[in-house]
């Protein structure tokens, strides 16, 4: 049982991560509205050049703000206190919300730097406490709530920055004329698309749940659509890498299992 401390400082992190929720998505959807500095997709498009995303593809932030105020809901709820995996990701996913939110605003105010920092320490945040729980994560059954409203929508949120931490890094390099000159431009965006692949790979292999690859195939699919009037070389590269991600993901998150304990069958009928 724990006691009224232990208590109080889990309700004070539960609030705190619903604020955190609203602090992004206030964010978000305000400096769209109000229109107050460069949008985030705006802030991609301004130095494009080496690796260009659809505006499109920014959409996808609706889905995971929904799915993140459905996961800060949960954790305040009577179902969803006192579960393992929902406290040991509490104060990483307030990390990463903080960080997302701060992030519209240096994309706003076109302080490149402070994107890349943000973007970077946001994925990191999240990223790395879900594959020290892959094990647990693995575990859950498909009707376990804590499954659909803590592990999904955090891991959907991972997948996403997984794509957008390196688009960044690329858009503020490429304008500041910094892009290394030893390869062309298109083969440091191949070298991009292919480490965001392998990596979506290598998490879900661990993790064994297709939300975190979902968003990543959404992405490079959006690269193939984007790239394509300019540079076919890398759209296509793209579009394979999409679909390889998809097909893996698939395969590694719903593949069947042997039968297990099976008893031998009677040569005699």
């Amino acid at each position: 049982m724990q006691t009224p401390d232990a208590l109080s400082t889990a309700l004070i992190r539960r609030l705190i991560l619903l604020s955190a929720v609203i602090f992004a998505i206030a964010i978000g959807y305000s400096q769209t509205a109000i229109g107050w500095g460069q949008s985030p997709a705006e802030f991609s498009a301004d130095s494009d050049e080496t690796l260009k995303i659809a505006s499109y593809a920014f959409a996808i932030w609706g889905l995971i703000y929904l799915g993140l105020f459905a996961h800060a809901v949960f954790q305040l709820l009577p179902q969803g206190r006192n579960r393992p995996l929902t406290e040991a990701l509490g104060w990483p996913a307030v990390g990463a919300l903080l960080g997302i939110g701060w992030w519209v605003v240096a994309a706003a105010l076109d302080a490149e730097t402070t994107t890349i920092i943000l973007i970077f320490a946001s994925l990191l945040v999240i990223l790395i406490p879900l594959l020290l729980k892959a094990r647990q994560i693995r575990a859950m059954g498909r009707k376990d709530p804590e499954l659909w409203l803590t592990a999904w929508p955090l891991m959907m949120l991972a997948g996403w920055l997984t794509v957008a931490a390196p688009v960044n890094l690329l858009t503020v390099v490429t304008g500041n004329q910094a892009l290394p000159d030893v390869l062309p431009p298109t083969l440091w965006a191949i070298i991009a698309v292919v480490v965001v692949s392998v990596t979506a790979l290598a998490v879900t292999a661990r993790l064994r749940q297709i939300a975190y690859a979902l968003p990543i195939a959404w992405g490079l699919l959006a690269v193939f659509v984007a790239e394509q009037p300019r540079n076919d070389l890398l759209a296509y590269v793209a579009l394979t890498a999409a679909v390889a991600v998809l097909v893996a993901a698939v395969i590694l998150s719903f593949r069947l299992q042997p039968a297990r304990n099976t008893p031998p069958a009677d040569p005699q009928g």
